[in-house]
């Protein structure tokens, strides 16, 4: 007699979980016959690019912020996009003046991102306000995200302060729980250590990349784990075209977070992208102030994930 074979369609999504969809009553024709176990199994390889989301301000230099991301994930070969926070005045010389967008504009700008494109890793940068950092987190809970890699940025290295006290205290009660490293300076890391043990929120589980390049002597940075302390030395790079050395690593750290780097791989590789890129700009002369670095020295193609 003839049947009716159910077609069991698997579709491989984010995260590697299978989606099952079953289409019953799929009549194959009445010319032919199977026994009625038989099942038609379809296989869809999917393919898609590594995606990194920057949330971070804007530089119109370029040479920071969400423009060094960007730069930075494409040169590593992942998909960049990008939600504003803030519009800034700068240039090599410095931050003149900056600008936090409203809050609901940042929200949309990310809820947009995160619910279309599913990306894997997501790098926070300048969050100025309480409102924009509360936007965030009810936007990272609404759709989250399997690494989140935040750089505390609070001061500028022009001494521009960037985050207000009160936002301080939400980003480490409220936003730090949500990441999966932060990347703070040494004055930032003590002014986050201090508001922890204020608010009485200090993880042992949270993971810190302290970085230490810019003091002097061998650059030394240390990342803390649940696991233990790693101290990772480096190779100091003498230039002045070194503007945005820290977003271009968190940048670096998300990018290989995005293509299944384990955390410690991920630093380490990132911490070996930006001393290259300092080398490779080490010669130009870009500005009146602090340059920014060659970010295209090695630039790998737009890479897919097939799964």
């Amino acid at each position: 007699m003839d049947v009716n074979v159910f077609v069991l369609l698997i579709l491989l999504f984010e995260k590697k979980s299978l989606r099952k969809v079953m289409f019953d009553s799929v009549l194959l024709g009445s010319e032919q016959r199977f026994p009625f176990s038989s099942i038609c199994i379809i296989f869809v390889v999917m393919k898609r690019y590594y995606v990194c989301f920057s949330i971070a301000g804007s530089d119109p230099s370029g040479g920071a912020g969400i423009q060094a991301d960007l730069k930075t994930f494409s040169a590593l070969g992942c998909y960049g996009a990008s939600a504003i926070t803030a519009l800034t005045v700068q240039n090599t010389k410095g931050v003149v003046q900056s600008v936090p967008v409203d809050a609901n504009l940042v929200y949309e700008q990310i809820t947009a991102v995160l619910s279309d494109m599913s990306p894997t890793a997501v790098k926070i940068g300048m969050t100025p306000t309480v409102e924009i950092i509360e936007a965030i987190v009810t936007a990272l809970n609404t759709f989250p995200v399997s690494h989140v890699v935040l750089d505390p940025v609070m001061v500028s290295s022009s001494g521009c302060r960037l985050m207000d006290s009160e936002a301080l205290k939400v980003l480490c009660t409220k936003l730090l729980p949500l990441c999966s490293l932060v990347t703070p300076n040494i004055v930032e890391a003590v002014v986050l250590k201090e508001c922890l043990e204020k608010e009485k929120r200090v993880d042992p589980s949270l993971c810190m990349l302290v970085t230490g390049g810019d003091r002097s002597g061998v650059p030394c940075d240390v990342l803390s784990t649940p696991a233990g302390r790693v101290v990772l030395n480096g190779h100091r790079v003498h230039t002045i075209n070194d503007h945005g050395t820290g977003c271009t690593l968190s940048s670096a750290i998300t990018a290989f977070l995005a293509r299944g780097f384990p955390l410690e791989a991920s630093v380490c590789q990132a911490k070996k992208f930006v001393e290259k890129a300092l080398k490779a700009g080490l010669e130009q002369r870009l500005g009146g102030g602090r340059g920014g670095m060659n970010h295209f020295f090695a630039p790998e193609p737009l890479l897919i994930e097939e799964f």
